[in-house]
């Protein structure tokens, strides 16, 4: 399916799959060739990112990357702290080096005990976007 032939034909883009079009169809308003790189990047690199949910607050990225790695190859772990104190949100991401990794590290671990507390694992989505926040 071609996406959009408007002021873009020269690109000829043709959908791979539903998320791939729906991110386009969202954020392909003009032709600027590093955007488009840019989103067909940012939604294959979607599959492999991991949200995990229900962390103890004591969690670190070494030790969640330690743990990941018995399902595959770690890219890259990132544990959400809170800004103002610096302490664990209780959840982070995971990222995979493949697909099949990453399906098998939600399978080994979601609903599972990890440092003593049952955690959620499931695909990354893209964060919504959020209203503008109010100015003091």
């Amino acid at each position: 399916m071609v996406l959009w032939r408007r002021n873009c034909s020269q690109l000829g883009f043709i959908a791979v799959s539903e998320r791939v079009r729906n991110v386009f169809l969202r954020n392909a308003i003009s032709c600027d060739l590093r955007r488009v790189r840019f989103i067909i990047l940012y939604v294959f690199h979607m599959g492999k990112r991991l949200y995990v949910g229900g962390l103890p607050y004591s969690t670190t990225e070494d030790s969640l990357k330690d743990g990941f790695s018995q399902a595959g190859t770690v890219e890259s772990v990132k544990v959400i702290t809170d800004k103002m104190t610096g302490r664990s949100k209780g959840f982070g991401f995971v990222e995979m080096a493949t697909d099949e990794e990453a399906q098998a590290a939600i399978e080994l671990y979601d609903g599972k005990e990890f440092e003593g507390r049952t955690i959620t694992v499931n695909e990354a989505r893209p964060m919504e976007q959020r209203p503008p926040r109010r100015q003091f």
